[in-house]
Order: C-alpha cells, then structure tokens, then sequence
C-alpha cells in the first residue's frame, strides 16, 4: 500500500479440529516464494520440491522442511523477522484476518501459544485483502479462487478444486501437490493485493499495526 510492496501469507493445516496443526505457511513477494513444509517426521526432499515447483515461482521458490508444528513456527518466526522490512512491506492475506475473524492469523496465535512461541509478525503492517474486495463487481463471489479468476484469470498451479484436498495431501505424503495448492493461493493473495493498490482507495485497505501492545 503506497510505498509498501505486499508480502502475502497463506497456511495450510491438517483439518479444522482441536487436533488440528499447521502443514504449510507460505509467503509471496515480488521475488518470489517461501514454502514451510510440516513433514510430522516424515521424508522430504527440499531440492527435490524446489525444483518441481520452479516453473510455476514468480521468480525463485524456496522449500523449507520442519519436523512437526513447532518447528515450522520457530522457521516462520525467523524468516519474519530476517526478510520481513516494516519500512518496505506489509503483510497480507486473503481473509487472514478480518474486523468479524478470518483463518490464517487466528490459527498461527493459537498455535504460537500452544508451542509457548512468540508471535512472529511484531510491528509490521496488515491488510488482508477480503476487507476491499467488495470494492471491485465480484458477481458476489467471496471465495478466493473465484474472485481471483472473474479479476485476473490467469492459469493457476493449483492441482486442488479446494482446499480439503490439502488435508488428504498432507496425510498421503503428497508433498508437491500440498506445496503447489499453498504456491498458487499466496501468488494469486499477492497480485490481487497489488490490483487493489492499484484501483481501491487508500482507506479502503483497512490497514492495522500486528505489534500485540504489551510485546
């Protein structure tokens, strides 16, 4: 927004219940992806999936491997901190976080808290892009592949129709599958953030500081 180039964010998780873990977080930016794969202890290849998902990156994909949940916060956690600029970025995702809810952050605070993590997105700026998508003649579609696709419409990498196949994905090993679905939904979050940056007024972007006031 204005001067801030958006960093998009998307998680995936094994299912919507109390048991439920993070698989995937992923972050888009204007050079390319970071993929954070929970593999819950099973084999991975990082090289191996780079390489599989380099022709669908904007410009260059990187796989990062965790053994379970945990792991994968202590790696998102560094990465925010390392490569996330306050004063160049702001962070954004599609119903991430909203004024009534959303999924993405609400998910990632409660399982910081389980794992005894600090959170990792202190002092950066939000906006999640499902706050001014009615800005735009949706036809009333909300979900993201649809409103992607009637304001975009570019070919997408995703091999799901949605997004519980993600969950089968993850039980089945099927780590490339699991990685393209997370690729295709933060690359379509990003260019649907710049259009927004492009056409919907400033105010719009309902934009909030995530640094939690007693950090």
């Amino acid at each position: 927004m204005g001067s801030l180039d958006p960093i998009a964010f998307d998680i995936e998780t094994s299912g919507l219940d109390d048991s439920a873990v993070l698989t995937v977080a992923g972050l888009a930016h204007s050079l390319g992806e970071v993929l954070i794969l929970n593999t819950d202890g099973r084999t991975a290849n990082s090289g191996k999936l780079e390489n599989a998902l380099q022709p669908d990156s904007i410009g260059n994909v990187e796989v990062l491997l965790a053994d379970d949940e945990e792991a994968l916060l202590g790696i998102l956690h560094r990465i925010a901190h390392d490569r996330l600029d306050d004063d160049k970025h702001y962070l954004t995702a599609y119903n991430g976080e909203v004024w009534n809810g959303g999924f993405d952050l609400p998910f990632v605070r409660t399982a910081c808290i389980k794992h005894s993590i600090d959170w990792p997105f202190p002092e950066i700026a939000y906006a999640d892009v499902f706050s001014f998508i009615d800005r735009f003649d949706t036809n009333n579609e909300k979900g993201l592949v649809e409103v992607y696709d009637g304001l975009i419409g570019k070919e997408s990498c995703d091999p799901f129709i949605d997004s519980g196949a993600a969950v089968e994905a993850f039980k089945t090993e099927d780590w490339e599958s699991l990685l393209l679905h997370n690729l295709s939904d933060i690359q379509r979050t990003r260019e649907l953030a710049i259009l927004g940056g492009k056409y919907v007024p400033r105010s719009d972007f309902q934009m909030k500081n995530l640094n939690p006031p007693n950090k």
